[in-house]
């Protein structure tokens, strides 16, 4: 038995953030109802991060609504809204990240909502909560980055800002809100106390950075300075980075550069022997160690470097990490199945519980797929 079995999840979420969250609910056993449009659904099904079509529609969306129920609701009509009002008097969950407002104007708010069902535990995302000059912007992810500074820490001194390659803040904010939907959860099944539960993608994303704004606020607010090169973190010293070697790349994380300078017959290294130099000639240390390293390959490197304890990895893509026993042995892939067949490979629940892993079978549903069914058994 799943922990979160017996949970029911009324999901009014869109795009990726809220969905993601409730992915990870599913996963865990709660029951997910994703209410969507009719018609047209959840915006992601037409939302393409490549040319790829997985049963006519996005690849996002059969990623991050794989077991889940879809129940077609228009909220501005009063009959299908009166419909979902009474699905979730049996809800233990309500969730939605609509942008500051809508959700008042629809009469799904918090304070309607828990009159309706005292107990509840309700989930809201925001981009950038409900206050301030940025409560109206949309909350997307680019922009999210490009406003909370996550994007001056990547990429080298003399780059353009540069954000994450994936939705990184929408993944966060979703499992924040997990996060907080579980712990209201364990206080109500303590209490009977219902709850509220906020997130906004920008709050997350500042979060995200507590290490590195922490040492801001300390050391004056002196400017971020990325690394001339080899940069992996802003604010750590050499040899932290990534380096090209003759057939690849080397990954090294902390070290001590004399060591480093011995294992790896670089007499130039040994010359850094304070600690100090490592941050403050950092530049310098990055430019020695990737002329070094470029000479020989990375398989050279780490028969050297990993018996002697040295943070370091080779470098891959995904082509290469799912060839290796290091992935295979995870068992991070299964195979779901929509009720028309489709079947489509995908990644599993990264969480174990009592050694267990978390898969499960049941694919993306069709747009409005259950909505009689669940009419009916609920009685709507």
């Amino acid at each position: 038995m799943n922990p979160l079995e017996g949970i029911l999840v009324v999901d009014l979420s869109q795009f990726l953030s809220g969905p993601s969250a409730s992915l990870k609910l599913a996963d865990l056993g709660a029951r997910v109802i994703k209410v969507e449009r009719p018609v047209v659904g959840d915006i992601c099904r037409s939302l393409y991060v490549s040319n790829v079509k997985m049963n006519g529609e996005s690849t996002v969306f059969h990623a991050i609504n794989r077991n889940k129920e879809s129940f077609a609701a228009d909220l501005k009509n009063e009959d299908d809204k009166a419909r979902v009002l009474k699905l979730i008097e049996s809800a233990d969950i309500v969730m939605h990240n609509f942008r500051p407002g809508v959700i008042d104007r629809l009469g799904l708010d918090y304070e309607s909502i828990s009159k309706l069902n005292p107990s509840i535990v309700y989930g809201e995302i925001s981009g950038y909560g409900k206050e301030g000059p940025w409560k109206d912007k949309p909350g997307q992810d680019l922009l999210v980055q490009s406003l909370s500074g996550l994007t001056w820490l990547s990429g080298n001194k003399n780059d353009s800002p540069i954000p994450m390659g994936l939705a990184i803040v929408d993944i966060l904010t979703g499992a924040h809100l997990v996060q907080g939907l579980l712990a209201a959860l364990v206080r109500k099944g303590v209490s009977e106390k219902g709850a509220k539960v906020e997130v906004s993608m920008m709050e997350s994303a500042i979060d995200f950075q507590f290490e590195t704004i922490t040492t801001f606020y300390m050391d004056g607010g002196q400017p971020t300075e990325r690394t001339a090169s080899n940069n992996a973190h802003a604010y750590l010293g050499a040899p932290y980075g990534i380096y090209k070697t003759k057939n690849g790349h080397l990954a090294l994380a902390m070290g001590q550069i004399p060591i480093l300078g011995e294992l790896l017959g670089c007499e130039r290294l040994k010359e850094y022997q304070q600690v100090s130099s490592w941050f403050k000639q950092r530049d310098e240390i990055k430019e020695v160690l990737a002329a070094h390293l470029v000479a020989n390959t990375t398989e050279k490197w780490l028969s050297v470097l990993e018996p002697a304890d040295i943070w370091c990895a080779d470098v891959m893509d995904w082509k290469t990490l799912l060839k290796s026993e290091g992935y295979k042995v995870l068992e991070m892939e299964q195979e779901v199945q929509m009720s028309n067949g489709f079947r489509f490979k995908t990644t599993r629940c990264p969480i174990r519980i009592d050694g267990e892993i978390l898969k499960s079978p049941k694919g993306t549903p069709i747009l409005g797929e259950h909505t009689n069914a669940i009419v009916t058994e609920l009685k709507l």
